[in-house]
């Protein structure tokens, strides 16, 4: 075999930073060593991997079909190290992606399930949990940042396998004094609802393409709305009074409890989504992370 690991780090570091002088801090090399490796890969690949724009290396056709290969070996290298240093203590390290109402909800028991004593006996244990929209979890997991991804919505990246989880129903809510004149138990109209004010999540968010899918068809546009980026801004914002919103019902669980808000009763019908898990589809799958997908079935179960 012609290639070298470190040549794959290297390019993968150029293709990360897209430039020679930033990836050579990141690999320890000098510049011109970076440089060097990299036109040293594309001779012995036969293959132009960037596009040259100035200072600025752009990965181009080729680049990108050898990305997720090489981040790939490097991944399995690396778990070769992790497994003859220290074994016992790598067992459980992952890097999780999340999107925020899993992460808020459902996240803190699947790991406590995972992790059990370890964090508490082991000597030097890290994990990691990236919490962020949907489609930017997808991204990172699609960029091998993350080894799994928890999200909300339905996935979008070609590279990656979405395998169905959990199912969230999302219900309407509003402050007390939301449509007073159905306080009597008449139901909220359609018409009623199209004049409301939305409090809705940003574009990307696994809530916000749920709530789109379900309530366009019938409310053909939001005439006047409020973009925030968090569930919980969302119903504190529905709490005081500012609109109405579409939520998942493991958010407002409390508030409604609490009587800070109401579920509306509107002649909409019931709106559910489907939460998936996604793995890359070229990821290696490490002790640690198949244990933590035969956890994720029974999570589901707990949570019917």
């Amino acid at each position: 075999m012609r290639l070298t690991l470190r040549q794959l780090q290297i390019f993968v570091a150029v293709a990360r930073t897209g430039s020679t002088i930033a990836a050579s801090a990141e690999v320890a090399l000098s510049q011109s060593a970076t440089s060097s490796a990299v036109n040293e890969l594309e001779r012995l690949l036969s293959l132009r991997l960037f596009d040259r724009a100035g200072k600025r290396l752009l990965l181009n056709d080729n680049g990108r079909a050898l990305l997720p290969q090489a981040q790939a070996l490097l991944d399995g290298a690396a778990q070769v190290e992790r497994m003859a240093h220290a074994p016992a203590l790598q067992l459980q390290a992952l890097r999780i992606g999340a999107s925020t109402t899993i992460a808020d909800h459902v996240l803190p028991d699947v790991l406590s399930a995972f992790l059990g004593e370890q964090p508490r006996t082991a000597v030097a244990w890290q994990s990691f949990v990236s919490v962020a929209n949907t489609a930017r979890i997808c991204e990172r997991v699609a960029a091998f940042d993350l080894d799994i991804g928890l999200i909300e919505g339905p996935c979008h990246e070609p590279a990656l396998h979405a395998e169905r989880w959990l199912q969230d129903e999302l219900v309407i809510v509003g402050a007390e004094n939301a449509f007073p004149t159905t306080a009597g138990g008449e139901r909220i109209t359609v018409p009623a609802l199209r004049s409301a004010v939305w409090l809705l999540r940003e574009h990307g968010s696994g809530t916000r393409e749920a709530t789109d899918q379900a309530l366009l068809p019938h409310l053909r546009g939001y005439r006047r709305s409020i973009e925030l980026g968090s569930s919980q801004a969302i119903q504190h914002a529905a709490a005081a009074g500012l609109g109405i919103a579409c939520l998942s019902r493991w958010v407002v669980a409390d508030m409604l409890q609490a009587g800070r808000l109401r579920q509306l009763d509107t002649t909409l019908p019931r709106i559910t989504r489907q939460c998936h898990w996604v793995l890359h589809r070229s990821k290696q799958t490490t002790p640690a992370l198949q244990r933590l997908l035969t956890l994720l079935p029974q999570a589901a179960l707990c949570r019917r």
